[in-house]
């Protein structure tokens, strides 16, 4: 049934709030009242009953005239836009753009015949200008001026199409997939770090002569255990985490005593003790004993010249890093949620707050001091995967939302929408839905601020990469909303102005010259697709979801130009895994199945089958009878027949891996986010061995597209031809 009351109706839609949508089974599903009443509650509208809601679409639909200039105005470069002011009928108004680069550009009014209004007792009119297809791209400033003064806003100006970066040319690009806290090397302190992406990169480039490496997303975790295990669930997009330190790559640690070299190889070797015999990746251990020798290294303090460098850093940063920081340090006194702390800790402009910044200033310069480190070495990984020959080079993802306990919602408040989780709808993979324990963005608060907490955090994340994968874009256009006290399966889609999210990304992409990816996967209006390759963002297409109208699988001439194409993702099993049906085992052993294993594991069969006779059909798998690696190299075959411009190859396929990395829907019940990558026999797998993987080699063969076998080389200094 519909909403209840047409003010409702007209209110979930002012809102942004979808009425219904079209499940996994294709079928139209309707909101409750009881869901858009607690989602508009959250974004302080009361529409509790049909008076309230007729009050607050009142009071929505005088907000544009109560402002001079809306608070943020996003256009494309070769399009021009109309903006309306809003001012005391009869007054006068000149608009100009004061530009980013210096001067002005006067703005033309054109005709409005919007009748005026009465608005808190002031006759107001509307006035419309429109912004020329001409000016240039950039952040300028907006100003109308009129007899009772000045009133400025921002306005961004993005390219129309992003496409390519210039540094992939017109040649495909492919590259590995990884998990990077699951590759360690030897001499790494038990999780992969940024040194051993500077390596990783190398390799692959030098060896593999992959264009780039896809991480997870590297953002920064709590300061101290327990540690969130899931990337995806960071405390904060716009920083680093300093779990990807390697100590002994900070430049003072060569200039430490033999007492204090000494003590931090004493920390070390009791962790490599503490881990030996593990099968899981244990940051808690890992952070306690990094963060011991890291603070051993910064309290030697700074020679002059790289004092300098840090004071710049901290210049450029700014007061959010030192809010972050200052976080930081409060959570190691009072716990890792913020919402538990006493109140007048609650908000970082507190009088409260301050003091305690000035009684630990110490503590709070050590984690800005953590973040310079983490800046330089994802510097200096990138500058070794260019320097490598990679076209791309480190390719970061960006996650798609925070906890209510992370240091954004701490420092950035009421931006977040209050007493709501952002998940997922159901679907086949996950059938009662997904509940990501995320904290969503208020769409009217990102416009009131411009935007600016969005554009900080993706210029951060391209300083120092080739490339950006947004995960679950769709957040940019909406994300679905579970009030409090609900199942995943009772939210709705929130709307966000994806022409303002999309258009400040495609800039930021633009100024770093950098490759963007949209993970546009699971449930996806059409026109979603259509409006990113318009503006040319790149999709992600998976073998597995990539099928026909009848539900066999895609012809591989059939797959989209504009994409990044992979066999796997890291919510799958590797490919190894996906086709001996481990995701639906293991789905049986957690209860996420809603119909039957039998059921669930013909169903599997089925589709490996399917893939299988395409596969022979096409040519691209000859063994019979064929091995998994011979299905796995096919299925890499199948992608390189496609014209998608950009391939990604899983580097758990590329060794052999059978463990399923992530399994949503799952928190304690399954050890997400810590399983080490690993060889067919299931044990662990460091950098070292990776170099010499026989089926790395073969994998890279197929890649490239090479004729004949690529071998390991018999040194390490060896050419492989």
């Amino acid at each position: 049934m519909a909403l209840s009351n047409p003010f409702l109706t007209e209110l979930a839609a002012a809102f942004g709030i979808a009425e219904e949508f079209w499940d996994w089974k294709g079928r139209l599903t309707e909101v409750t009242d009881e869901t858009v009443i607690a989602i508009l509650a959250a974004m302080d509208v009361d529409a509790s009953d049909p008076e309230r809601a007729r009050a607050a679409l009142d009071a929505f639909r005088q907000r544009p005239w109560t402002r001079l200039l809306p608070p943020c105005v996003v256009m494309e470069r070769d399009a021009p836009r109309r903006v309306q002011v809003h001012l005391p009928h009869g007054n006068w108004v000149r608009v100009a753009v004061r530009l980013e680069e210096g001067g002005f550009r006067d703005i033309p009014q054109v005709p409005d015949d919007e009748p005026p209004r009465w608005v808190d007792g002031v006759l107001t009119g509307q006035a419309s200008f429109e912004l020329p297809a001409d000016l240039p791209l950039g952040y300028h400033r907006l100003q109308a001026t009129t007899e009772a003064g000045q009133s400025e806003t921002t306005l961004v100006v993005s390219p129309s199409f992003l496409g390519f970066p210039a540094s992939m040319g017109e040649k495909r690009a492919w590259g590995y997939a990884s998990q990077l806290y699951s590759v360690a090397s030897e001499d790494s302190w038990g999780v992969g770090d940024l040194l051993d992406l500077a390596d990783l990169a190398t390799w692959s480039a030098t060896q593999q002569f992959a264009g780039f490496v896809l991480v997870n997303p590297l953002h920064a975790a709590q300061p101290q255990p327990p540690l969130e295990a899931s990337p995806y669930l960071p405390a904060s997009r716009r920083y680093v985490n300093p779990l990807y330190i390697r100590p002994e790559l900070v430049p003072e640690y060569a200039e430490l005593d033999d007492r204090a070299r000494g003590r931090i190889a004493q920390i070390k070797t009791k962790l490599k003790k503490e881990l030996s015999g593990e099968q899981l990746i244990c940051r808690d251990q890992v952070w306690t004993a990094k963060i011991e020798a890291l603070r051993v290294i910064y309290d030697h303090g700074l020679r002059p010249a790289r004092r300098m460098a840090f004071n710049d850093f901290l210049r450029r940063e700014g007061r959010a890093l030192t809010q972050f920081a200052t976080w930081s340090a409060l959570v190691t006194r009072f716990g890792g949620d913020w919402r538990e702390w006493p109140s007048e800790l609650k908000r970082p402009s507190s009088p409260t707050v301050a003091l305690f910044a000035e009684q630990h200033v110490d503590q709070i310069i050590f984690f800005t001091w953590l973040q310079w480190v983490a800046d330089n070495q994802l510097r200096a990984a990138q500058s070794a995967a260019k320097d490598a020959g990679m076209r791309v080079g480190i390719m970061n993802d960006l996650a798609v939302g925070v906890g209510g306990s992370s240091a954004e919602a701490w420092t950035y408040g009421n931006l977040f929408a209050d007493r709501i989780s952002v998940g997922a709808p159901p679907d086949h993979f996950n059938q009662t839905g997904q509940d990501w324990a995320q904290a969503p963005w208020r769409p009217d608060r990102l416009d009131d601020l411009s935007y600016a907490p969005f554009r900080s955090m993706v210029a951060g994340i391209l300083r120092h990469s080739g490339g950006i994968r947004v995960d679950h874009i769709m957040g940019l256009f909406r994300l679905w909303w579970i009030p409090d006290g609900m199942t995943a399966n009772q939210g709705a889609y929130v709307r966000y102005n994806h022409e303002a999210m999309v258009g400040i990304l495609a800039l930021e992409a633009h100024r770093a010259g950098a490759l963007v990816v949209g993970e546009d996967l699971g449930v996806v209006e059409p026109w979603v697709r259509d409006y990113l390759r318009r503006r040319g963002i790149l999709g992600t297409s998976i073998a597995w979801f990539e099928r026909d109208g009848e539900g066999r699988p895609l012809q591989p001439e059939a797959w989209r130009e504009y994409c990044l194409a992979s066999v796997t993702t890291h919510d799958l099993p590797p490919t190894a895994g996906y086709l001996a049906g481990e995701h639906v085992k293991l789905q049986h052993e957690l209860g996420l199945l809603t119909e039957s294993l039998e059921a669930e594991l013909a169903h599997a069969e089925r589709e490996r089958e399917s893939f299988v006779g395409l596969l022979r059909q096409r040519g691209f798998l000859t063994a019979d009878p064929a091995t998994t690696e011979d299905v796995v190299q096919a299925l890499h075959r199948y992608l390189v027949a496609t014209p998608a411009r950009v391939l990604c190859a899983a580097l758990t396929d590329a060794v052999g891996d059978r463990r399923t990395q992530n399994q949503p829907g799952t928190d304690k019940e399954y050890p997400n986010w810590r399983i080490p990558l690993s060889g067919p026999d299931g044990k662990p797998l460091n950098l070292e061995r990776l170099y010499r993987d026989e089926r790395a080699f073969r994998l890279a063969s197929i890649m490239n597209d090479f004729s004949s076998p690529m071998v390991v080389p018999r040194a390490d200094t060896e050419l492989v031809v």
